[in-house]
């Protein structure tokens, strides 16, 4: 999509040295060859000389016309996302990346657009369907060329809900719609665990929560005023490093002051996390938040020792106490890297099952819903492999003995915080009784088990 408005006003900043964008077939060959998309294995001094080795994803594009700079581009999932964003200001000589502000809000568009496009890639159907409709959902999110709502599928796809300007001049701008019926609201806690387990003694295991608060509120009126309170059980971590949406209006300053880069001291924010704000028409995050907490969920030992052309592994795993033992599902994933084919496979499980991949260089060991009694299952195995062929995993972190388990869990109504909506204390400011429905889940995210028995990529190394 183009936008003569901003083309004009970059004419205006820059004068006899604007360099105007080319007609999209030629921009997109011009940004292909400089993505190295074509002519990849061609030298060409101006792209690949050490001197213009790139650590953004920030180009200069050549055209006819002269160099363009700056275009936004990166290439995801085989889709390229580019826009070339107004430097408000000359280009000679170029200003530093960070005082750019059109290159942060085309990069928030792009990602947007990504974030609604990307689950359609595997269906070539519904992605057409979804790329004819980005130029309607562009006029409401970038209407003069200037994005105002990066969310784009927060957006409709269709303008039969679109208001073009606000019934009530109080409707702030991110309700696009209003709704009729029953009021309710639908808030989703979901916390992801980040982990990195080494079992040495010279190396701190790390671990990290995020979590983020989804929120679906139907209500009717052009600016319903709605509060949300998150609660903690007592002497539990406080949340820090909370961001909210722009849509909240007001918080205790203090909230957002609580970061993680600090250790806990006793002036730390402890709550109430409340939020009161006017919820736009479809599903949004109202916040997101970090935690500090004292255990991860599964403690795990993974040891792995070759003898001769065998290999030997032990998985050990302990489900901590206070986590709730009821998983919709958990696995633990064993990769074998640079190795051929699983050829012959012996093993003990104390608990649950072991599958072997169809490629045969991952073994999967469905644990199910339940630690048993103890909290504490075992696997115990002798793997000898084939011939490798080029289709088997490789990777260059993962060599010889240097490998990992990757842990694959959720727990459904819990959170590792604690962290939890009181559904008593959401107010909402209309009339009538709204239905409100509030859940929590955690899930593993990066959960990785090193082998103790070989060096691993360290996060943190104690001085």
């Amino acid at each position: 999509r183009r936008y003569t408005t901003v083309e004009l006003r970059a004419e205006t900043f820059n004068g006899s040295t604007h360099v105007p964008v080319p007609s999209d077939s030629a921009f997109l060959k011009a940004l292909l060859f400089q993505l190295r998309l074509v002519d990849e294995h061609v030298f060409v001094e101006q792209r690949d000389t050490c001197t213009h080795i790139n650590h953004s994803c920030v180009y200069s594009v050549s055209t006819p016309a002269g160099e363009l700079w700056p275009v936004l581009a990166f290439h995801k999932s085989g889709l390229i996302y580019a826009c070339v964003p107004l430097v408000e200001g000359t280009l000679e000589p170029r200003p530093p990346l960070l005082t750019v502000s059109g290159l942060s809000q085309g990069l928030a568009l792009l990602l947007g657009i990504m974030d609604y496009v990307s689950p359609s890639r595997k269906n070539e159907a519904e992605l057409n369907t979804k790329i004819g409709q980005l130029r309607n959902l562009l006029i409401q999110a970038c209407p003069l060329g200037t994005p105002l709502n990066t969310e784009i599928r927060s957006l409709n796809s269709s303008f039969e809900d679109i208001q073009e300007m606000p019934a009530d001049k109080d409707q702030p701008a991110w309700r696009s719609s209003s709704y009729k019926g029953k009021p309710q609201v639908n808030v989703c806690i979901t916390e992801k665990v980040k982990c990195m387990q080494y079992d040495q003694r010279d190396v701190v295991d790390t671990w990290q929560v995020y979590g983020a608060v989804n929120c679906k509120c139907d209500i009717e009126g052009s600016a319903p005023n709605v509060t949300l309170s998150l609660s903690l059980p007592t002497n539990a971590p406080p949340l820090q490093d909370i961001v909210v949406h722009h849509c909240v209006t007001s918080v205790d300053p203090a909230m957002l002051m609580s970061t993680s880069a600090e250790p806990l001291h006793d002036a730390v924010y402890n709550g109430p996390y409340k939020f009161p704000f006017i919820p736009p028409s479809d599903s949004f995050n109202l916040c997101y938040y970090t935690s500090q907490v004292p255990v991860p969920p599964i403690l795990g030992c993974y040891q792995l020792v070759e003898e001769g052309s065998q290999i030997k592994i032990t998985v050990n795993l302990k489900l901590h106490e206070s986590i709730k033992n009821s998983f919709e599902y958990c696995e633990a994933r064993i990769p074998f890297f640079n190795r051929g084919p699983i050829a012959q496979l012996e093993y003990k499980v104390s608990y649950g099952q072991l599958d072997l991949s169809r490629e045969k260089s991952l073994l999967v060991w469905v644990i199910g819903q339940k630690f048993p009694k103890s909290l504490e299952v075992s696997l115990t195995g002798t793997v000898s492999f084939g011939t490798a062929g080029k289709e088997h995993p490789t990777d260059y972190v993962c060599t010889g003995n240097t490998a990992y388990v990757k842990l694959y869990f959720r727990i459904p109504d819990f959170t590792l915080t604690g962290c939890y909506v009181d559904q008593h204390s959401v107010q909402i400011f209309v009339p009538g009784k709204p239905k409100i429905t509030a859940s929590r889940e955690l899930i593993s995210s990066d959960y990785y088990i090193w082998n103790s028995k070989a060096p691993a990529p360290m996060v943190y190394k104690p001085l």
